[in-house]
């Protein structure tokens, strides 16, 4: 019974964490087995979670859930969770890096600043993580020229490799070109079906 409830808290806590997971996300980070198996482990949490279907279950904190784990964000239905979603199929095919951070503020004071989706360190060099989901790419390319001149301040001691994940092969094709001269990887969202 005590593993039953330390699977469940942990569960809670990957949630609590990444906001949003789709069933088949939670499968492989908490290696639930088959997808029955999966499905019946989440609904002995339906006290905890709330749930939306988006091709499959996706799953967020509801409130007596977010107190269980002293988690203070409060997700709801959303076409954002798309957004979240994606950025947790990097994080899962990383390996779930322990330096992982979500929407990370990096800056400079008084000359630039730049939310990245998320942030984690493999050796001595940054990934910077970037979801183009509903995203205007002239709005890419505004954020990548402020990675560009947070680089030439020396805000890296190495510079950072970038990692994207968009939706089609042509909007990829449009990231690589503003990514030209630096270190990056562009991913669409089918590479992980």
């Amino acid at each position: 019974m005590i593993r039953k409830e330390q699977r469940q808290f942990e569960i809670l806590s990957s949630l609590a964490k990444l906001d949003y997971l789709t069933r088949s996300q939670i499968q492989t980070l908490h290696k639930l087995g088959s997808n029955r198996n999966a499905s019946r482990v989440m609904s002995e949490l339906s006290d905890y979670v709330s749930y939306f279907r988006d091709n499959q279950h996706v799953y967020y904190l509801n409130k007596e859930g977010r107190e269980l784990v002293g988690c203070t964000k409060v997700r709801k239905r959303t076409i954002q969770a798309r957004h979240y979603i994606m950025r947790n199929s990097l994080y899962i095919a990383f390996g779930c890096p322990a330096s992982w951070e979500s929407e990370m503020r990096l800056e400079i004071p008084k000359q630039v600043k730049v939310v990245c989706d998320a942030l984690f360190k493999v050796g001595d060099r940054y990934n910077i993580v970037e979801i183009d989901h509903t995203q205007k790419m002239s709005v890419n390319k505004v954020k990548m020229n402020k990675y560009r001149k947070l680089i030439d301040l020396g805000a890296f001691s190495k510079s950072p490799k970038f990692v994207w994940m968009t939706t089609t092969e042509y909007r990829r094709k449009q990231i690589e070109k503003i990514c030209e001269g630096l270190v990056f990887q562009v991913f669409t969202a089918q590479d992980f079906l």
